[in-house]
């Protein structure tokens, strides 16, 4: 593969050169429609454009093609956020659902799973993700001296005590 144009096309992005780095990948899928990397790095690079629905495609054949590590994670969240912006709750869901399964640790997985989840108007379940994300990974005082309390009703929002 051309790796020079590949990293040329990464530093342009971070240069926020995001179309000129968006013509490049385009032309690396060409190319190369069986790189999985390639392919997840053209996905992104129309999200950062803005132009989601051109996303999919890309992250799906990403997906497809056997991307691994740090790079799936990344892809799972980028089609399962643009699943969600595109109103396709269900294949959101499903997508978040196979990132928690394969990345349970990866937070950013679990939130905008939940995000999903109160567009699917699965707000208890929702809350719940939320609340056990902040109360795992917050340092906060405040809200840990009340950890315990948190925690207890993090999946009992709608009971009444009497």
């Amino acid at each position: 593969m051309k790796e020079e144009q590949l990293v040329r096309a990464l530093e342009l992005r971070k240069d926020d050169k995001k179309k000129e780095s968006n013509q490049i990948l385009l032309k690396l899928v060409e190319e190369y429609p069986d790189n999985a990397f390639v392919n997840y790095q053209c996905a992104w690079s129309f999200d950062v454009l803005g132009e989601e629905s051109k996303a999919v495609p890309y992250y799906e054949e990403a997906i497809k093609q056997g991307l691994s590590g740090e790079n799936l994670e990344g892809a799972i969240i980028g089609l399962g956020s643009t699943y969600r912006t595109l109103g396709e709750y269900e294949k959101s869901k499903y997508t978040f659902l196979k990132g928690v399964e394969l990345f349970p640790n990866n937070r950013a997985i679990q939130v905008f799973y939940s995000m999903t989840l109160y567009n699917l108007n699965e707000n208890r379940k929702a809350m719940e993700i939320l609340i056990k994300t902040v109360l795992d990974t917050t340092t906060d005082s405040e809200i840990l001296s009340y950890k315990k309390a948190i925690s207890f009703y993090s999946d009992k929002l709608d009971e009444i005590w009497k």
